[in-house]
C-alpha cells in the first residue's frame, strides 16, 4: 500500500462531470508542487491522475482496513 496517498470526497466537478462524480471518494496522491498552487492530484474516473482545484474536494480520514479495501477496488 502506498503511504503517500489519501482520500477525499468530491463536492464540485465544474466542467468535469464526465471524470469526477459528486459525493464520490477519490484517491489523492501527494504532490507538493500542486498543493502550493491549491490543486490536488486525484485519480479520476479515467483511472489516471490529474490536477483539480483543491476546493473541489474534502479530505477524509479512513481506517487502515477501509483504505486497504479502497486500494484493492481501485486496482480492479
Amino acid at each position: 500500500m502506498r503511504s503517500n496517498t489519501h482520500f477525499a470526497i468530491c463536492i464540485h466537478n465544474g466542467p468535469y462531470a464526465g471524470t469526477l462524480e459528486l459525493r464520490k471518494v477519490y484517491e489523492v496522491l501527494d504532490d507538493a508542487v500542486a498543493a502550493q498552487r491549491n490543486f490536488v492530484r486525484v485519480i479520476d474516473e479515467s483511472g489516471e491522475d490529474y490536477l483539480y482545484p483543491e476546493a473541489w474536494f474534502v479530505p477524509v480520514a479512513v481506517p487502515e482496513t477501509v483504505e486497504q479495501l479502497l486500494h484493492e477496488l481501485s486496482a480492479k
